[in-house]
């Protein structure tokens, strides 16, 4: 009997799941008939909404991976794993490393094109020993050719590898701290820098050899503050220079004066030097600018005494001309100390110079040829006049140059 009973409930629950399965399938297929119902209803009251029903159906395809890639949500939620945290910031890293230059390999470049001598950058003919240390051809001789790192002999072996690399850098001008924002190919960097408006100006004091060099208000306090340098405003001056020993060819007192004068700053220089064997004493103006700005002045220097006096008149020259080589060309006035010493007057023991002095700013007028016409000439001879008093203005105003050039005529 145990079976038997056994086998009726088997078959009990075997007749509930198939009136469950029975029940599921109709619920599926009232679903169905009731989205195919809904569907037509709103194709046909709303055709707008067709592409919508179209797109929201789900599609079955013969690829099953397809289908049910389709059947999971749209956004995915990616993996919070520290792991790929890690790459995926290594890979941002790297992708802004290439976007970005590359400083740290610009900066190790520039620093083996240093030479390990002078410290300047090096440039052609680059020179290396045996082991591949290099060295400038200017520190070659210096060196009794002698490698500076491991003192191999150096012989005439070029570093051509590292000149070419040197040929594909642009660097910025090493006066950046200055102004100068430029960025320049490497072998056209030393040519601008030498030539570069930024560059900073040596110090004008000439009674040291200064080194301290900086932009003209640095330089301005500069001698104000470390050598006591005397300052004026004003472009007109009155000096006395006096010596208690005259014969004895030195620096004389008061030998810079700082002039602040149309916005500009302007040294007066005066000094005693040997002239061959003449002993003399020159004054002269120097320009704190550049230049081209300097022969936008112009200046005088007037000494005398006794009756008699000497007048020079000329154009400031640049600080960026050293004072020696501004001297050494004998631009400005220049007085034999026998001269000066019968200025002095008295017993001609003692020097006791008066300098005066005036700076002004050149103002080229506009020039008018009508004011300057003669009304009476005929028409057709107005031209030739005008070209007449333009080549006689042009000439009039011609100054030579310091730099050989054509002849002009």
């Amino acid at each position: 009997m145990l079976p038997l009973l056994q086998n009726s409930s088997a078959a009990g629950k075997l007749e509930d799941l198939d009136e469950l399965g029975k029940e599921e399938k109709k619920g599926e297929t009232n679903h169905t008939l009731f989205r195919v119902f809904f569907f037509l209803v709103d194709f046909w009251l709303f055709p707008i909404n067709f592409r919508y029903w179209i797109f929201k159906l789900p599609m079955a395809t013969a690829n099953s991976y397809y289908d049910d890639l389709r059947s999971k949500p749209e956004v995915i939620d990616p993996p919070q794993n520290e792991d790929m945290v890690d790459v995926g910031e290594h890979i941002c890293d790297t992708a802004q490393s290439v976007l970005k230059p590359n400083v740290a390999v610009s900066s190790s470049v520039r620093e083996l094109l240093e030479c390990p001598v002078c410290l300047n950058a090096m440039y052609p003919p680059i020179h290396q020993c045996l082991n591949g240390h290099t060295l400038c051809s200017g520190c070659k001789p210096k060196v009794h050719n002698r490698c500076p790192s491991c003192r191999h002999e150096l012989g005439n072996i070029r570093c051509l590898a590292l000149e070419k690399v040197a040929a594909s850098l642009e660097l910025p001008c090493k006066y950046q701290s200055f102004g100068c924002m430029g960025i320049y190919p490497y072998y056209s960097k030393l040519k601008h820098e030498s030539q570069c408006v930024f560059r900073p100006y040596n110090c004008p004091y000439a009674g040291s050899e200064c080194l301290v060099i900086g932009d003209i208000p640095y330089l301005v306090d500069h001698l104000k503050d470390d050598h006591k340098v005397d300052m004026h405003n004003g472009s007109t001056f009155n000096h006395r220079y006096v010596k208690s020993n005259p014969h004895e060819v030195e620096n004389a007192t008061w030998m810079l004066t700082v002039f602040s004068c149309f916005g500009q700053y302007f040294c007066l220089h005066f000094e005693a030097f040997q002239l061959g064997m003449v002993p003399v004493y020159i004054a002269f103006l120097r320009f704190m600018g550049d230049d081209n700005e300097a022969k936008n002045y112009s200046y005088s220097l007037e000494v005398g005494g006794n009756g008699r006096k000497m007048i020079w008149q000329g154009v400031p020259r640049s600080i960026r001309d050293s004072h020696r080589k501004v001297r050494d060309s004998f631009d400005g006035l220049i007085i034999q100390r026998n001269m000066a010493l019968f200025f002095s007057g008295g017993d001609r023991k003692e020097l006791k110079l008066r300098i005066t002095g005036r700076i002004w700013k050149e103002q080229v007028a506009p020039y008018d040829v009508n004011d300057q016409l003669d009304l009476d000439v005929p028409e057709g001879a107005v031209l030739e006049e005008i070209a007449a008093k333009e080549q006689k203005m042009q000439t009039f105003n011609f100054r030579p140059s310091t730099v050989p050039g054509p002849e002009i005529i």
